[in-house]
């Protein structure tokens, strides 16, 4: 069974570092690609990043880019989310969800597997 676990998450201050963890399990990252997303109070559920294996393509928000790199380690079968100069706006519960495609998606609904999320706080 495929299984995705996302931690890392905390209470950081505004310019603050986190580095969010995506364990991976009954499944193999080829031909995946594991994207992160990040869902506020009253907001829709945003794509940040992600990172297709299968054609070496990553993918950033324009809201994230610059500051946040994602990464993996395949032989811990873990994507990381290196998340830098971190802004209260950055505040959310962080997902990651994979799905056997070969192209980076920033749309939810194209995701089938998701972890249960890990919540982000960012004080001013």
């Amino acid at each position: 069974d495929v299984q995705l676990q996302a931690s890392g998450g905390g209470l950081v201050q505004a310019g603050g570092s986190l580095r969010l963890s995506c364990a991976a399990s009954g499944f193999t990252f080829d031909d995946y690609a594991i994207g992160w997303f990040r869902q506020a109070p009253g907001k829709e559920r945003e794509g940040l990043s992600c990172i297709s294996d299968s054609n070496g393509s990553t993918y950033y928000a324009n809201s994230v880019k610059g500051r946040f790199t994602i990464f993996s380690d395949n032989a811990k079968n873990t994507v990381y989310l290196q998340m830098n100069s971190l802004k209260p706006e950055d505040t959310a519960i962080y997902y990651c969800a994979a799905e056997r495609m070969y192209y980076c998606s920033r749309y939810p609904y194209e995701y089938d597997y998701w972890g249960q999320g890990t919540q982000v706080t960012v004080s001013s």
